[in-house]
Parts: C-alpha cells; structure tokens; sequence
C-alpha cells in the first residue's frame, strides 16, 4: 500500500508474523520492552542513594519503578503514533517495526492506549506527590507532558533538536533525584551527582536512534540535533556522553560525597569501549545493535554504581 502522512503500510505476511503473531504480541511490541532496562536505571540509583542516606521506602520504590515503567511505555506509543502521522515513520524506516506505520494496530488505538497508560501512571504517581509533596506533582506532569510532547503537539521538542535537553533532563536528575527526594525528603549532593551518568547515559541511547535515522528523519523535516549537526558530530556527541557517564564516579569521590567503591561502574567500561567503536564504523541499520547494546549498558551501569553507592 502505498506510504506516506497518514496512509498505513501494510506488512508482508511473513514480516507481520515474525514481529507480532497475535495481537497481544503487537501491543507487546508497541510497548518496545528493549527501552524499558534504561528507563528503570535511574529509579535503581536513586534508590541506592536513599538507602544510603538511611530513607530507603519499599513502597516509594515499587511506586516509583511503576511511574518510570509506564511513563516509557506511553511516552513509546506517543512517539509510534505521532511519528507515523507526521510522515517520519515510512516503509524506508531503518529502526525497528513501528506498530502503526506497519499496519499492526490502527492510529487512534495506539492514540487511545497512550492516555490509557498515561493516567494508570497517575495513580502510583499519586501516592508519591502524597509521600513527596506537590514538588512531586508539578515534576509528575512535565514528565507526563514531555512523554507526549517529543513527537506530538503542534512544535514537538524531538523535532526541533531538543530531544538531547530534555531526556538529560528527565532521565537524569528528575528521575534520580526526584526518586531519592520521595524517601529522604531532602536533594543531596550524592543525588545530584549520581544523576549525571544516568542522563548521560540515556541519552546516549537516543544520540544513536537519531544518528541512524538522518537520512529518513531529513527527509520527513525532523530537525533533529543529529541531522543539525552532521554523523561526524554526533558520533563525537555520543563518545563524550559515555566518557562524562564515566568521569562522574571518580567526581563523586573527589568531592567527597562517596567511596571508592563507586568505581564499581568501571567494570562496565569494557562494554562502552565496544560501542563507542562501532558507533564510529557502523550505519543506518547496523547501529540497531548498538543501540540495544547503549541501553544494555545504562542498566549494568546502574547496577554497578548502585552497588557502589550502598556499600
């Protein structure tokens, strides 16, 4: 069928059957399980903050780890919907099956299920402004409004070259400290220093979705950072972000604020060295491992860093 803003291609059978048998399997591929590792990583550290700040709360936590889960969940299906309507979804797309473009679930289902996912983030997040305050509720709704605002609205954010700023933002130190300020009720300077690998770190995830993309993002008018700036750049963004990620423990114990036992994160440097090869040597749908491989990193980062800060 023929592609294009607003006109859903259809997948071959085979394709069809490979990426989602039932419709279960859709719904389970809309969701991009992949990502979801990463969006959890920084609930982990600020989690390991609190507890070493002597805060650690189970229920804060698991209430926390749900907000994060669904917040990635509707922020995948916005974007799946939104970048299909806007036209930067089509059969040339280099990146995984998009349940929408490909035909597997209609547009204004995958629309409906954003706000459905959405407002079951809302009620965890509910109890957490009730443990932390409004603070709580105002993060809570810039996150939920920049979940949907990346691709949608009338100027999406992720069109115009700010995606980098804003997932620095959120999956740093919103996500960190908001996590450790829910049970300690207090911002500590550990918080914030833990929070910056994290962000790093995620966006380096979304520094790789977009180099690979430039050529189709260019053509749909999506002004990404990566398309402003060139491959050369991003590729040197990328290597700069997994090397700041890595500087932060040693910054953490030169302040003072943490043990050696921090430099735990180190022992997954091994695996960034890898990919910071193969950003540099890979192309469009070559970087899709690399990808996988980035948010693979952020979690045993995390992990490790979280050991780190509890011992």
């Amino acid at each position: 069928m023929r592609t294009g803003r607003g006109t859903i291609r259809r997948m071959t059978p085979s394709l069809a059957a490979r990426s989602a048998a039932t419709p279960l399997g859709a719904w389970f591929l809309a969701a991009r399980p992949k990502t979801l590792p990463a969006a959890v990583s920084p609930v982990v550290v600020g989690c390991a903050v609190a507890w070493s700040e002597g805060g650690f709360h189970v229920v804060s936590a698991v209430a926390a780890f749900a907000v994060a889960l669904l917040l990635q969940i509707g922020a995948n299906l916005a974007n799946d919907v939104a970048d299909f309507r806007r036209g930067a979804d089509t059969a040339e797309r280099l990146g995984p099956v998009r349940v929408t473009q490909s035909g597997l679930i209609r547009p204004e289902r995958v629309a409906m299920a954003t706000a459905v996912v959405l407002v079951l983030a809302a009620v965890p997040g509910l109890y957490l402004v009730w443990r932390g305050g409004w603070v709580l509720a105002g993060l809570g709704l810039l996150a939920m409004l920049a979940a949907v605002a990346y691709t949608a609205g009338p100027k999406p954010f992720g069109y115009l070259g700010l995606g980098e700023v804003f997932v620095f933002l959120f999956f740093g130190p919103v996500a960190v400290i908001g996590t450790t300020y829910v049970m300690t009720g207090s911002v500590s300077p550990l918080a914030i220093l833990a929070s910056l690998p994290m962000g790093s770190l995620i966006t380096a995830i979304l520094v790789v979705n977009n180099l690979r993309d430039i050529d189709t993002d260019r053509a749909a008018g999506k002004r990404t950072l990566a398309v402003r700036i060139g491959r050369e750049a991003t590729r040197r963004e990328y290597a700069i972000l997994l090397a700041a990620a890595y500087a932060a423990p040693l910054a953490m114990i030169v302040v003072g604020v943490a043990q050696l036992w921090v430099l735990l994160a180190w022992a997954t440097a091994p695996l960034a060295v890898v990919l910071v090869r193969q950003v540099w040597t890979a192309t469009e749908r070559a970087l899709n491992p690399v990808l996988g491989g980035t948010a693979r990193l952020c979690l045993w980062f995390a992990v490790a860093l979280s050991a780190g800060i509890v011992v």
